[in-house]
């Protein structure tokens, strides 16, 4: 059962929307439940907000925030939160041609607890979820040979069949020529122990063009300090063309096999972080689809960045992640309002 590309509030459309390139974003999509005030524990919340969330799915609709051109694969339960986050989809102008539904699996549940600070912490119901039950038999792998680039995280690596259908989808978009994009989206709680994420994680790490990651996952794959440079060059290897490590609201750091560097963030009032390095991914992706010599071009690259940083900080200004992802028009004043 799927649906199609249906227009969003961007940008382009019509025959000019045809020729934006395409990405497309693996993985799960689930309900968050946030607590309607910040800072108490999951026993002490009293109410909670329901939310669209998963890291590939906010990406998805990151891109289409913005203007671009993305769709979504993945499995949902056939009940009404799964049909629920893929009319959000559908809603948000995503394509779902590579979305299906399990009739025996319900869609995944997340609690997310907001700490004082507005850093997160995960309490997930998926014993197992429909997103785990996603077979390669049931990949759409059409969609992902008209597509630019591939996006995925680790989440899909965890068990099977889904993680013998998220390696033939990588296979099938390399196959293909398109970029690769990974943002391991690291979490603990969903893996059966910190070592069986390290491995999962790093088992698909050297198949990608482009790796975002955060600078407490550097600490976690490496055991190392994230500030360290040559801690977070040891996760470069030959091939990838960009890394890069999001340090908040310091901004982040880029690495190529030609330069590296610094980009500032922005100082903001964060009322929740869920989903801000989704948008800064999808707004990375964003600029790559349109233009993917910003791999070899230094000034074009911070641009993009900076971009991103503003993305990811408008979307902590808000609770929950899809409701929060930003327009173009919203991170370039952002980013006009610091310079």
């Amino acid at each position: 059962m799927t649906f199609s590309q249906v227009s969003a509030d961007t940008s382009s459309n019509g025959a000019e929307e045809a020729e934006i390139p395409l990405v497309v974003s693996f993985g799960e999509m689930l309900i968050d439940f946030v607590p309607d005030i910040a800072g108490v524990s999951l026993s002490e919340s009293i109410g909670f907000i329901k939310a669209p969330g998963g890291a590939p799915a906010n990406v998805a609709v990151a891109i289409r925030k913005l203007g671009g051109r993305s769709a979504f694969i993945g499995k949902f339960g056939d009940d009404e939160f799964g049909h629920m986050l893929v009319d959000i989809l559908k809603k948000n102008g995503v394509n779902g041609d590579g979305v299906c539904f399990d009739p025996d699996a319900r869609t995944a549940l997340a609690f997310v607890t907001l700490k004082k600070n507005g850093g997160r912490e995960f309490m997930f119901y998926r014993n197992p979820s429909a997103d785990m039950l996603l077979k390669e038999s049931e990949l759409n792998l059409d969609l992902i040979q008209q597509a630019k680039i591939f996006h995925y995280g680790s989440i899909s690596l965890i068990s099977e069949p889904c993680r013998s259908a998220h390696l033939a989808a990588m296979r099938a978009a390399k196959e293909a020529g398109l970029l690769l994009s990974y943002d391991p989206n690291v979490r603990l709680p969903l893996w059966p122990s910190p070592d069986a994420a390290r491995e999962g994680i790093r088992s698909i790490w050297t198949e990608a063009d482009f790796i975002k990651v955060s600078d407490d996952e550097v600490a976690f794959l490496t055991n190392g300090d994230p500030r360290n440079e040559d801690v977070v060059w040891s996760l470069w290897f030959d091939g990838l063309k960009l890394l890069v490590v999001t340090d908040g609201e310091r901004g982040c750091r880029y690495f190529t096999k030609d330069f590296k560097g610094k980009v500032k963030g922005y100082s903001v009032k964060t009322v929740d972080t869920t989903g801000a390095g989704d948008a800064f991914v999808g707004a990375i992706l964003f600029s790559l689809a349109r233009d993917s010599s910003i791999f070899q071009n230094e000034a074009k690259l911070r641009n993009a960045l900076t971009f991103a940083n503003a993305c990811g900080a408008i979307c902590t200004t808000k609770k929950g992640a899809i409701p929060a992802l930003p327009n173009n028009e919203m991170a370039h004043e952002l980013v006009a309002k610091s310079n």
